[in-house]
């Protein structure tokens, strides 16, 4: 079989998926009893077929892959019927997924087949999604033997699967399980991917195990070490109650249950659960009670920018001075930031970074010296920044706020690293970092670690998204795990969206911004560009902002 054969066999499975999509749910037919785990089947079932007598052994790796697509739907049975001895029973389809833009298989040698695929993203076995470089490639050896009635089989398997992004789409979902900020305001996402069947219980799994190793020290969880979901699943009624059964009971009922169930609660807003039920050995937890708890993005809350000398709010296409400051002549002020309750103001200035001044005192210099990146104010009014100065060895986060001296926050992941821009988020428990180096531009996320006065001390290791950019110079938080950051990637946009756990999405295309806004979701995003117009997004286009001229550095809280 030819190459191009073979890629029309693999393509064909995203049409498979299409006309799945159109074919009605069966209304009649006979019922049978199935495993009492399967709980939530999903939208699309693929089939899958077995090998077909003498095929060839580029043809059997095919198979294999298309029954690994379909695995889903049958427990990959099919799927195991193209292996051979000790690899059809230890092979781990659910390990993780390499997701490829497309594949091709080779006969390398008379017993060796070759599947070469670019690489979207990987998946590991928890769900963590991180997407890959857009150069990243991976090739996979297949050895092949024949058995004693002389069909080939595959001998030696690569753990997990391999899917191209049609049939990972149709199978895979992302879906946020929630932990708590360390003050217990706040639930926090860890966007995991999962499949559709079941997705309840691999989400209420993943929230009893905890945190990814990136976030772990910067949230809390109310689940007590130990707890397990019994039996196993989580099963969900004709009605779209979702009873989730923990054990051992001792521990579940010493927990702090107000914020257990909260953190359930929140986690299983996915397709076919109304509501929840958590019980433990038949004691009912109640739910609603814990204490209001916030999440997502800001609240409605208006813009602020500079024109001219003056910082401006924007209401609609209204500007109106902000009434708090005073006049910034003479400061060549740049990046307003301030606290989502207005207590901390700040900018960047000649001689550093400053508080805003007031109609009766100047700001106060709170980080001297220039090279700094543009600030972000958490929720705690700490402003944070960074030193710009390209080359710098070890280059270190800054964070300071008014009666303190500034905390120097050392992290190695940076170490030859130039610091370009950089946002905390709402919840005060991550912060995104864009930097550039030798192997070009990256993204960060790390989580923030902070004393019992919320002090920043440290931040984590990092989590890296947004790899498919090839230049970046400017990041927000759009929600609360989605990033907006201002470059470039090889679909050209100025902008795109970049979640912490997921695939980078361009905004349309956008000429001369120099500088974004966001924190109240993708259609509030604002963007300035070099002659001073404003714009801001609907989700499909750019739609100025009548009436704005000479805007600079549009800012929401953050």
């Amino acid at each position: 079989m030819s190459v191009r054969s073979v890629r029309r066999a693999l393509a064909a499975v995203a049409g498979v998926l299409a006309l799945a999509a159109c074919t009605a749910m069966p209304t009649s037919g006979p019922v049978s009893e199935g495993d009492p785990q399967v709980t939530e089947p999903g939208g699309v079932d693929l089939l899958a077929e077995g090998p077909t007598q003498d095929a060839p052994p580029e043809k059997i790796v095919e198979g294999f892959l298309l029954a690994g697509a379909a695995g889903l739907s049958d427990d990959f049975v099919v799927a195991r019927e193209f292996l051979a001895g000790e690899a059809r029973s230890s092979w781990e389809p659910l390990a993780g997924v390499v997701v490829a833009s497309s594949q091709e298989i080779q006969l390398t040698s008379p017993t060796q087949v070759t599947l070469t695929v670019p690489v979207s993203a990987r998946v590991d076995a928890d769900g963590r999604y991180v997407e890959a470089q857009a150069d990243a490639r991976e090739s996979v050896t297949f050895d092949m033997v024949q058995d004693d009635d002389d069909q080939w089989r595959i001998a030696t398997v690569p753990t997990g699967l391999i899917l191209t992004r049609p049939v990972f789409d149709s199978q895979f979902r992302s879906t946020p399980v929630y932990f708590l900020s360390p003050d217990r305001q706040f639930l926090v996402p860890d966007t995991r991917w999962f499949p559709n069947k079941n997705v309840a219980s691999y989400v209420v799994q993943a929230l009893l195990a905890g945190p990814s190793p990136w976030l772990r020290d910067a949230v809390v969880s109310a689940v007590p070490d130990g707890v397990d979901l019994v039996p196993g699943a989580v099963t969900i009624g004709e009605d779209g109650v979702a009873v989730v059964d923990l054990g051992p009971q001792a521990a579940v009922l010493g927990a702090e249950r107000e914020l257990l169930v909260a953190q359930i609660e929140a986690s299983l807003r996915v397709p076919r659960v109304g509501s929840v039920r958590v019980v433990s050995g038949g004691v009912v937890l109640a739910a609603g009670t814990a204490p209001d708890l916030d999440r997502g993005a800001l609240p409605s809350v208006n813009a602020e920018l500079l024109q001219g000398e003056t910082l401006m709010e924007l209401t609609g296409t209204e500007l109106a001075a902000v009434p708090e400051v005073g006049s910034l002549a003479g400061l060549d002020a740049a990046s307003p930031a301030r606290s989502e309750d207005g207590s901390l103001r700040v900018l960047l200035t000649r001689d550093g970074l400053a508080t805003a001044p007031t109609a009766e005192a100047p700001g106060q210099v709170l980080v001297a010296g220039g090279d700094l990146v543009a600030p972000s104010v958490d929720r705690f009014a700490w402003a944070w920044t960074a030193r710009t100065a390209p080359g710098a060895e070890d280059p270190t986060l800054l964070a300071a706020t008014p009666g303190h001296a500034p905390v120097e926050i050392a992290a190695d992941w940076l170490a030859g690293r130039h610091v370009t821009a950089l946002r905390v988020s709402r919840d005060g428990t991550r912060i995104a970092v864009v930097s550039d180096g030798p192997d070009g531009v990256a993204v960060d996320v790390a989580g923030v670690m902070r004393d019992d006065e919320s002090t920043p001390v440290r931040v984590g290791e990092p989590v890296r998204a947004g790899a498919a950019l090839t230049e970046a110079s400017a990041v927000v938080w759009v929600d609360e795990s989605v990033l907006g950051v201002l470059g470039r990637s090889g679909a050209g946009s100025a902008l795109h969206l970049v979640p912490v756990s997921g695939p980078s999405e361009p905004l349309p295309e956008m000429a001369d911004v120099v500088s974004i806004a966001g924190g109240r979701g993708v259609r509030a995003v604002l963007v300035a560009t070099a002659d001073g117009r404003l714009f801001r997004s609907d989700g499909l286009s750019w739609v100025r902002v009548a009436g704005v001229e000479g805007a600079a550095d549009p800012s929401y809280p953050g």
